[in-house]
Formats: C-alpha cells, sequence, structure tokens
C-alpha cells in the first residue's frame, strides 16, 4: 500500500528556493518515498525524530507514521544547514 505524503509549509518553501532542476530532483525523491519509505541510503536521525535522504547537495528530511501510512516531510535543505533549527 501506498503512503500518502505531506509536505509542511516550510519545506515547500525551502523548495521553491532551489533551481529547478534541484527542485525537479528534489520532488522525484519526496514523490518516490510514497512506495518506500524508507529507499536504500535513507539514514534513521539521532539527534531527533525520522529519516534522511540524499538528493545531491541537499537533505530531505522526514518522519514515518507507518499506522496512517502517512510521510511528513518537514525540511529540505543543503548538506550544511538541513540540521540547524
Amino acid at each position: 500500500m501506498l503512503y500518502r505524503i505531506e509536505v509542511s509549509h516550510t519545506a515547500h518553501h525551502q523548495i521553491r528556493r532551489l533551481t529547478e532542476q534541484s527542485q525537479i530532483r528534489v520532488n522525484q525523491a519526496i514523490a518516490s518515498l510514497a512506495e518506500n519509505p524508507r529507499p536504500l541510503g535513507s539514514k534513521k536521525l539521532i539527534v531527533r525524530e525520522g529519516y534522511r535522504i540524499r538528493v545531491g547537495d541537499y537533505r530531505i528530511l522526514y518522519q514515518i507514521d507507518d499506522t496512517a501510512k502517512l510521510i511528513i516531510v518537514y525540511r529540505v535543505a543543503a548538506r550544511g544547514d538541513v540540521y540547524r533549527f
């Protein structure tokens, strides 16, 4: 069964600020999470709850709710900035 994907307002704004090519790659990666929320290369975060995947120089941080079949993307940023809150 496919997971439903929700993108937070913050993550949506961060995606819109990327170059067009990067937006395409990031959106494809997010869409692929619906079929496989823990793809090869995904890492479970240690400091906070959730997972991350790498898309070029960018990281996508997200949480998985397996019981509701829901993925919440809450942050998309460059590698050096993604973990700063």
